[in-house]
């Protein structure tokens, strides 16, 4: 059993070893404990300070990609070396590197496919109050979007089987947290969070520059995933929305015109007919985004089989080589 730790890095220099130190060196029921970085375009010593460490393995970016694309291409590479078991953390040490062991558990115990670090948001003196209360609303939206039960949504601290790692797929830019949770809850994936610490904080985060921007941002990276996994849904709810104030707008006129005084109104019977128009076009929109998405199905399907096949060659290069 071989368990990667995988770290996205940008200009990580300063904290990246304090972050390598905390990491487990063995964990029961696991074999083979390797480390990787992702250096998304660093302009500092981050790569010279994770080789001097013993990092076994080094993603380079020549330019910033962003978070999201930096997760992905981590787990392409862990899944390439024959990882088992992929935990993602951050550089900056914000999770205890002791509870890796507590979250890869439910994976070895073949209760979890992913496993989620639930963090004491509350009792975490470095988040403001309001970043507290956006976190959990955030988590709320991303459970009711998902259908599951996670609490802390916006926690990077996460591991993942090798089946659950193939069958990943992150279309935003931004950051995987929040789709991943809504695409494993839609596809009936086995996730579960478990609670974890937290340490002091190194430095201010990067993710955003601005807590609205922060905002507004995850709300698109939610409401973007929900129309992929769920589209009939999400457009039939609006559709019927504006056909529902078609139809009242249009009861109005007609009571209006029923006691004479219609033709003052005309505007009324207009808005109507459009919102109602509207709502029967978004619908239509919906089934089309339906058909969509079945076919979307099939083509991950066929993905992961291909993925299932690559990553078993080169796992299987790798172990020759070495």
């Amino acid at each position: 059993m071989k368990l990667i730790i995988q770290i996205p890095c940008y200009n990580e220099a300063e904290t990246l070893e304090v972050a390598l130190n905390d990491l487990p060196k063995q964990i029961d029921g696991i074999d083979t404990i390797e480390y990787l970085i992702i250096n998304d375009g660093s302009k500092d010593d981050t790569v010279k300070v994770a080789k001097k460490w013993g990092v076994n393995h080094v993603v380079n970016f020549k330019c910033n990609k962003g978070l999201a694309k930096g997760f992905m291409a981590g787990v392409n590479e862990c899944l390439k070396h024959g990882a088992d078991i992929i935990v993602n953390t951050d550089a900056d040490n914000q999770y205890c590197g002791e509870d890796i062991e507590k979250i890869v558990k439910p994976i070895l115990e073949g209760r979890a496919d992913i496993v989620i670090g639930e963090r004491p948001i509350d009792e975490t003196a470095h988040f403001s109050p309001l970043k507290k209360k956006l976190q959990h609303f955030g988590s709320w939206v991303v459970r009711k979007a998902s259908k599951t039960d996670i609490p802390d949504a916006p926690s990077g601290f996460r591991a993942y089987s090798r089946e659950a790692a193939m069958k990943l797929n992150v279309v935003n830019e931004y950051t995987y947290t929040l789709e991943t949770i809504v695409q494993a809850g839609r596809n009936k994936m086995a996730i579960m969070s478990v609670p974890i610490r937290t340490n002091a904080e190194l430095r201010p985060s990067r993710l955003f520059n601005s807590m609205m921007g922060y905002v507004k941002r995850s709300m698109i990276t939610i409401i973007r995933s929900f129309m992929m996994y769920r589209p009939l849904q999400f457009f039939c709810t609006i559709g019927a929305i504006s056909i529902l104030l078609g139809v009242a707008i249009g009861i109005r006129f007609l009571l209006l015109f029923f006691h004479g005084a219609g033709s003052g109104n005309v505007q009324s019977l207009i808005l109507a007919s459009t919102l109602i128009v509207i709502g029967v076009q978004t619908i239509i929109v919906g089934l089309q985004a339906d058909l969509i998405s079945a076919n979307r199905k099939i083509l991950q399907d066929i993905q992961y089989k291909v993925r299932k096949m690559y990553y078993d060659e080169e796992e299987k290069k790798d172990k020759e080589e070495n």
